[in-house]
């Protein structure tokens, strides 16, 4: 429960402009981590200076695939913008 309250609250950071600790994973996604136990890791994209959406998350144990996920769900999105 603690690290869903962490995660919640760098959520509501985020929506303030305040994304913390961030890395770009390419693609035009974004890794925010959550350094609370299992290194919960949430993926994001932008246009402009506007977040469009929240891809997925998980941990650092999923890390490779999550990203995968991400960067597909992102490149379905943005086709589907571009229409």
């Amino acid at each position: 429960m603690r690290a869903r309250a962490q995660i919640l609250r760098r959520l509501s950071r985020a929506m303030n402009g305040n994304f913390g600790d961030v890395e770009p994973v390419g693609e035009g996604v974004s890794e925010m981590r959550v350094n609370i136990g299992a290194g919960y890791r949430v993926y994001y994209a932008r246009a402009d200076e506007v977040v469009y959406v929240l891809l997925c998350g998980g941990n650092k144990t999923s890390q490779g695939k999550d990203i995968a996920q991400a960067k597909r769900l992102w490149t379905e999105i943005k086709r589907s913008i571009e229409k």
